[in-house]
């Protein structure tokens, strides 16, 4: 960190003043060097005539005196449209200099805060460890270099203290949830009969105790996306992803009598990025289409690339949905309501997860309102086909 007492030193401010004073200058003295040329060049003129010869008369020399004054001011008209004209001349060609000159003089004083700029723009959550550094006088810049880089590690440790605390609630939280869990099964599963009532509760407080499982969980997945936390990076097939995914879930998708269009998953959408987070963010959004879908609906599927492009396109039937609030699923605990599907299952942490991971890997989120009615949910992310050899 720069002491803030600094010696005084060459500031930004005496420079900048120093070089346009000193191209003020040189403009200055040019436009004088080329008006006092054009005034010299105007001034070689021969007067002509001669006086008459032998002993010339008054009438003769008041004639001439005349003829001298004429001439004199025609002469004197002529100096000034020249003097005029070339003064614009030289106004016209300094501003061009001055501009230029101004131009290139701008350039090499910005050039630290080009510098500073792409420096900034390269670090992000990923690379907070970096600083600008930048080398120089203890100037005006230097001290914005080094508030940044001041700001840069105030970052890197408020990261480093949430991502410690993400890890240590991921344990602390869940030991008690399973202690209650354990206790239900305990006092249920006691040799003498257990009243209805009380196997009845256990159920439901098993069912609660699910349901905040769950949302910690997804609480702990976006808190590790928005944090930046992709350490188990590797090349995934999309594709292969999906079809895993519809597996896993072919009992749900059968016990809603739902029809699968997945024709067009194809296994050459290549991705990089965290496994865990690319898997967790297509299981939300298979698991979004099943919830919120109708008994006998149908979900189409699509995992495709194109050029440097990956995109998992899930899409569901159903009422016409509203665009405005179609916008707000994105962010933590937005939910449509019952009145969407007739469920009001879910923590509402889906599709915010869904953003996050795909924001954190270079991608977006789009939901559409389909105009016949349902939901069309992209998801688009870098494409990998370069390395598409590489197994997932």
């Amino acid at each position: 960190m720069r002491n803030p007492r600094r010696p005084p030193g060459r500031t930004v401010r005496q420079r900048f003043t120093a070089l346009y004073g000193v191209l003020f200058l040189l403009s200055a003295v040019g436009l004088l060097a080329i008006t006092n040329i054009v005034s010299l060049g105007s001034r070689v003129s021969s007067f002509g005539g001669n006086p008459p010869a032998g002993q010339p008369t008054l009438a003769a020399a008041q004639e001439h005196i005349a003829l001298l004054q004429s001439r004199l001011s025609e002469m004197e008209a002529v100096q000034s449209r020249q003097l005029l004209i070339g003064s614009a001349v030289a106004l016209a060609v300094m501003a061009v200099v001055s501009i230029l000159l101004g131009r290139v003089v701008a350039g090499r004083v910005l050039r630290p805060l080009r510098t500073i700029t792409a420096a900034a723009r390269r670090i992000s959550a990923d690379n907070l460890h970096e600083r600008l550094a930048v080398a120089g006088p203890a100037d005006e810049v230097k001290d914005l270099a080094d508030t940044i880089d001041g700001l840069l590690e105030r970052l890197e440790g408020s990261f480093a203290a949430q991502r410690r605390f993400v890890a240590n609630a991921s344990h602390e939280l869940r030991t008690p949830l399973a202690t209650m869990r354990a206790s239900l099964d305990v006092a249920v599963a006691k040799p003498e009969p257990v009243p209805a009532q009380t196997v009845a509760l256990a159920d439901r407080l098993r069912t609660e105790l699910d349901q905040v499982d769950r949302l910690l969980e997804g609480f702990l997945v976006l808190a590790r996306t928005q944090h930046g936390d992709l350490s188990d990076r590797a090349t995934i097939s999309l594709g292969r992803v999906v079809s895993t995914a519809l597996a896993t879930r072919a009992d749900d998708i059968a016990g809603r009598s739902l029809t699968v269009h997945d024709g067009d998953v194809h296994d050459g959408a290549w991705t990089r990025g965290s496994r865990t987070l690319v898997s967790r963010m297509v299981e939300n959004v298979i698991d979004n289409a099943i919830v919120h879908n109708h008994d006998g609906g149908w979900i189409r599927v699509a995992a495709t690339a194109d050029g440097a492009t990956a995109r998992l396109v899930v899409e569901t039937g159903g009422r016409v949905l509203d665009q405005e609030q179609l916008a707000l699923l994105a962010q933590p605990f937005q939910r449509l309501g019952a009145d969407r599907t007739g469920s009001d299952t879910g923590s509402g942490l889906g599709l915010s997860i869904v953003a996050a991971v795909a924001t954190a890997h270079g991608g977006g989120l789009d939901l559409r309102a389909r105009p016949e009615g349902g939901l069309r949910v992209t998801v688009s992310l870098p494409s990998a086909a370069a390395q598409a050899g590489v197994p997932a």
